[in-house]
Protein backbone atom coordinates (compact mmCIF):
# COMPACT_ATOMS: atom_id res chain seq x y z
CA UNK A 1 0.00 0.00 0.00
CA UNK A 2 1.33 3.34 -0.67
CA UNK A 3 0.41 6.67 2.05
CA UNK A 4 0.18 10.23 0.41
CA UNK A 5 3.25 12.50 1.20
CA UNK A 6 2.98 14.23 4.61
CA UNK A 7 4.94 17.68 4.40
CA UNK A 8 3.75 18.52 8.19
CA UNK A 9 6.88 19.66 9.77
CA UNK A 10 8.11 16.51 12.14
CA UNK A 11 10.82 13.90 12.84
CA UNK A 12 8.98 10.79 12.43
CA UNK A 13 10.97 7.13 12.52
CA UNK A 14 10.59 4.60 10.72
CA UNK A 15 9.61 6.39 7.32
CA UNK A 16 8.19 3.53 5.62
CA UNK A 17 6.79 4.61 1.73
CA UNK A 18 4.73 0.88 1.42
CA UNK A 19 4.37 -2.00 3.08
CA UNK A 20 3.29 -5.03 0.88
CA UNK A 21 0.16 -6.67 2.47
CA UNK A 22 -2.18 -8.99 0.58
CA UNK A 23 -5.28 -9.55 2.52
CA UNK A 24 -7.23 -7.21 4.41
CA UNK A 25 -6.18 -6.77 8.31
CA UNK A 26 -8.91 -7.45 10.45
CA UNK A 27 -8.99 -4.77 13.07
CA UNK A 28 -11.10 -4.52 16.64
CA UNK A 29 -10.60 -0.67 17.68
CA UNK A 30 -10.62 -0.26 21.77
CA UNK A 31 -11.03 3.27 23.11
CA UNK A 32 -12.10 5.12 26.03
CA UNK A 33 -13.17 8.36 25.08
CA UNK A 34 -13.02 11.14 22.43
CA UNK A 35 -12.38 8.52 19.85
CA UNK A 36 -9.99 10.77 17.23
CA UNK A 37 -7.36 7.75 16.35
CA UNK A 38 -10.48 5.57 15.45
CA UNK A 39 -11.64 8.41 12.95
CA UNK A 40 -7.59 8.61 11.95
CA UNK A 41 -7.64 4.95 11.02
CA UNK A 42 -11.53 4.24 9.64
CA UNK A 43 -10.36 7.40 7.72
CA UNK A 44 -6.89 6.16 6.23
CA UNK A 45 -8.85 2.94 4.97
CA UNK A 46 -11.96 4.84 3.73
CA UNK A 47 -8.55 6.74 1.63
CA UNK A 48 -7.28 3.45 0.70
CA UNK A 49 -4.36 4.24 2.79
CA UNK A 50 -4.86 1.38 5.12
CA UNK A 51 -5.32 -2.14 3.49
CA UNK A 52 -7.81 -3.06 6.51
CA UNK A 53 -11.14 -3.11 8.18
CA UNK A 54 -12.74 -2.21 11.17
CA UNK A 55 -14.57 -5.22 12.92
CA UNK A 56 -15.85 -3.84 15.80
CA UNK A 57 -15.34 -0.99 18.37
CA UNK A 58 -15.34 -1.71 22.17
CA UNK A 59 -15.47 0.73 24.37
CA UNK A 60 -15.84 1.12 28.16
CA UNK A 61 -16.93 4.25 29.02
CA UNK A 62 -20.83 4.78 28.17
CA UNK A 63 -20.53 8.13 27.49
CA UNK A 64 -17.82 7.87 25.16
CA UNK A 65 -17.52 9.92 21.56
CA UNK A 66 -15.86 7.12 20.27
CA UNK A 67 -19.23 5.18 19.70
CA UNK A 68 -21.03 7.93 18.28
CA UNK A 69 -18.10 8.07 15.39
CA UNK A 70 -18.34 4.22 15.39
CA UNK A 71 -22.10 4.50 14.38
CA UNK A 72 -21.48 7.19 12.02
CA UNK A 73 -18.80 5.08 10.22
CA UNK A 74 -21.41 2.07 10.37
CA UNK A 75 -18.97 0.27 12.36
CA UNK A 76 -20.86 -1.89 15.22
CA UNK A 77 -19.86 -0.86 18.71
CA UNK A 78 -19.81 -2.81 22.02
CA UNK A 79 -20.07 -1.59 25.49
CA UNK A 80 -18.55 -3.36 27.97
CA UNK A 81 -18.70 -1.12 30.97
CA UNK A 82 -15.25 -1.91 33.24
CA UNK A 83 -17.41 -0.75 36.55
CA UNK A 84 -19.62 -3.87 35.77
CA UNK A 85 -16.87 -6.55 36.14
CA UNK A 86 -15.50 -7.03 39.71
CA UNK A 87 -11.69 -7.70 38.78
CA UNK A 88 -9.87 -7.24 35.52
CA UNK A 89 -9.45 -10.62 34.32
CA UNK A 90 -13.16 -10.82 33.63
CA UNK A 91 -12.95 -7.89 31.65
CA UNK A 92 -10.88 -9.13 29.73
CA UNK A 93 -12.50 -12.39 28.98
CA UNK A 94 -15.48 -10.76 27.98
CA UNK A 95 -13.36 -8.64 25.61
CA UNK A 96 -11.18 -11.17 24.36
CA UNK A 97 -15.05 -13.26 23.56
CA UNK A 98 -16.12 -10.23 21.94
CA UNK A 99 -13.04 -10.12 19.78
CA UNK A 100 -12.93 -12.96 19.10
CA UNK A 101 -16.60 -13.35 17.63
CA UNK A 102 -15.99 -10.20 15.49
CA UNK A 103 -13.28 -12.65 13.70
CA UNK A 104 -10.70 -9.98 14.84
CA UNK A 105 -7.05 -10.58 14.38
CA UNK A 106 -5.05 -7.35 15.37
CA UNK A 107 -6.39 -5.35 18.57
CA UNK A 108 -5.52 -1.65 17.96
CA UNK A 109 -5.79 0.23 21.68
CA UNK A 110 -6.68 3.84 20.07
CA UNK A 111 -7.06 5.75 23.71
CA UNK A 112 -8.04 2.62 25.89
CA UNK A 113 -7.51 3.64 29.67
CA UNK A 114 -7.60 0.18 31.10
CA UNK A 115 -4.41 -2.03 32.25
CA UNK A 116 -4.22 -4.94 29.84
CA UNK A 117 -4.07 -8.72 32.09
CA UNK A 118 -2.31 -11.63 30.78
CA UNK A 119 -5.37 -13.26 29.86
CA UNK A 120 -5.91 -9.95 26.95
CA UNK A 121 -2.14 -9.95 26.47
CA UNK A 122 -2.12 -14.19 25.65
CA UNK A 123 -4.91 -14.04 23.35
CA UNK A 124 -3.35 -12.08 20.92
CA UNK A 125 0.42 -12.43 21.18
CA UNK A 126 2.21 -9.40 19.56
CA UNK A 127 -1.11 -8.73 17.60
CA UNK A 128 -2.18 -5.64 20.15
CA UNK A 129 -0.97 -1.80 18.94
CA UNK A 130 -0.93 0.79 21.59
CA UNK A 131 -0.23 4.50 21.29
CA UNK A 132 0.97 6.59 24.04
CA UNK A 133 1.23 9.90 24.18
CA UNK A 134 5.23 10.22 24.86
CA UNK A 135 8.80 8.95 23.46
CA UNK A 136 8.98 5.91 25.30
CA UNK A 137 10.42 4.26 27.57
CA UNK A 138 10.43 8.34 28.82
CA UNK A 139 6.90 9.00 30.50
CA UNK A 140 4.85 5.97 31.06
CA UNK A 141 1.66 6.13 32.19
CA UNK A 142 -1.53 8.55 32.72
CA UNK A 143 -0.45 12.04 32.54
CA UNK A 144 2.15 11.98 30.18
CA UNK A 145 2.20 15.46 28.79
CA UNK A 146 2.01 16.74 32.18
CA UNK A 147 5.36 14.71 32.80
CA UNK A 148 7.16 15.86 30.10
CA UNK A 149 5.95 19.80 30.83
CA UNK A 150 7.71 18.92 34.43
CA UNK A 151 10.61 17.19 33.40
CA UNK A 152 11.66 20.50 31.71
CA UNK A 153 12.26 18.33 28.25
CA UNK A 154 12.65 20.20 25.01
CA UNK A 155 11.36 17.29 22.82
CA UNK A 156 8.71 14.90 23.96
CA UNK A 157 6.17 13.02 21.60
CA UNK A 158 4.57 9.83 20.30
CA UNK A 159 4.95 6.07 20.31
CA UNK A 160 3.06 3.67 18.94
CA UNK A 161 4.18 -0.10 19.79
CA UNK A 162 3.57 -3.48 20.43
CA UNK A 163 1.64 -3.83 24.01
CA UNK A 164 2.72 -6.38 26.42
CA UNK A 165 2.22 -6.79 30.13
CA UNK A 166 3.92 -4.22 31.60
CA UNK A 167 2.56 -0.72 30.93
CA UNK A 168 3.38 1.23 27.85
CA UNK A 169 6.45 -1.51 26.81
CA UNK A 170 6.92 -3.62 24.12
CA UNK A 171 9.02 -3.27 20.92
CA UNK A 172 8.39 0.03 19.55
CA UNK A 173 6.64 -0.13 16.15
CA UNK A 174 7.36 4.00 15.37
CA UNK A 175 7.82 7.19 16.66
CA UNK A 176 7.26 10.87 16.03
CA UNK A 177 9.02 13.76 17.96
CA UNK A 178 7.40 16.77 18.62
CA UNK A 179 9.03 20.19 20.20
CA UNK A 180 8.20 21.50 23.72
CA UNK A 181 7.99 25.60 23.25
CA UNK A 182 8.55 27.67 26.18
CA UNK A 183 5.02 28.90 26.59
CA UNK A 184 3.53 25.06 26.25
CA UNK A 185 0.48 24.32 28.44
CA UNK A 186 -0.69 20.70 28.72
CA UNK A 187 -3.42 21.26 26.55
CA UNK A 188 -1.51 22.63 23.68
CA UNK A 189 1.28 20.30 24.08
CA UNK A 190 -1.00 17.50 23.40
CA UNK A 191 -2.91 19.17 20.95
CA UNK A 192 0.27 18.91 18.54
CA UNK A 193 1.12 15.05 19.69
CA UNK A 194 -2.27 14.28 18.90
CA UNK A 195 -1.73 15.26 15.43
CA UNK A 196 1.42 13.18 15.03
CA UNK A 197 -0.55 10.36 16.82
CA UNK A 198 -3.08 10.59 13.91
CA UNK A 199 -0.29 10.79 11.54
CA UNK A 200 1.42 7.60 12.38
CA UNK A 201 -0.75 5.06 13.90
CA UNK A 202 -1.85 3.84 10.37
CA UNK A 203 1.41 3.82 9.04
CA UNK A 204 2.55 1.73 12.58
CA UNK A 205 -0.25 -0.64 11.86
CA UNK A 206 0.81 -1.17 8.73
CA UNK A 207 4.46 -1.67 9.84
CA UNK A 208 3.40 -4.39 12.30
CA UNK A 209 1.62 -6.27 9.84
CA UNK A 210 4.13 -6.49 7.53
CA UNK A 211 6.94 -7.07 10.04
CA UNK A 212 4.98 -9.78 11.52
CA UNK A 213 5.04 -11.75 8.12
CA UNK A 214 8.46 -10.68 6.93
CA UNK A 215 9.84 -11.41 10.72
CA UNK A 216 11.79 -8.12 11.13
CA UNK A 217 13.11 -7.48 14.19
CA UNK A 218 11.76 -4.64 16.12
CA UNK A 219 13.55 -2.13 18.74
CA UNK A 220 11.97 -2.70 22.58
CA UNK A 221 10.91 -0.33 24.91
CA UNK A 222 12.68 -2.41 27.58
Amino acid sequence: MTFRPDSTPSLVSPSISDCQQVAPLKLGIMASGNGSNFDVVAQAIQDGQLNAQIQVLIYNNPSAKAAVRAANRGVEAVLLNHRNYKIREELDEKIVQTLRHYDVEWVILAGWMRLLTSVFIDAFPEKIINIHPSLLPSFKGIHAVEQALASGVKITGCTAHIACLEMDSGPILMQAAVPVLPDDTAETLHARIQIQEHRILPLAIALAASSSKNTLSLTSLT
